[in-house]
């Protein structure tokens, strides 16, 4: 089953496409190219993230950490967090409660 919603720009060289929702959770697919970021935030939602493929360094609250295939690990809420694509790749993030503002 395909997604019904679309693929839009997120960050330069990063697009985000909702794959599932319902007010309790939301998927998210992003897809990177070689050198994208996701810019520095936080959120009041619980996250989690599974790297489908690509090589990542995610920063979560000041702590650097370099991910690859497999890997998968929970941003807590409101912990300031961002990441760099080493190599190009994907991340499907999962939210709790939904990212309304994704919608």
């Amino acid at each position: 089953m395909s997604s019904p919603f679309p693929i839009i720009a997120a960050d330069p060289g990063v697009t985000r496409q909702v794959l599932a929702d319902s007010p309790e959770l939301m998927v998210v697919a992003f897809v990177f190219d070689a050198g994208g970021e996701g810019k520095l935030h936080n959120h009041p939602h619980v996250q989690s993230t599974y790297v489908e493929k690509g090589r990542f360094v995610f920063t979560v609250d000041g702590v650097e950490t370099e991910v690859g295939p497999g890997d998968s690990f929970v941003i807590p809420s409101q912990a300031m967090h961002g990441c760099r694509c080493l190599e190009a790749g994907t991340l499907i993030d999962t939210f709790t409660p939904r990212r309304d503002d994704f919608l």
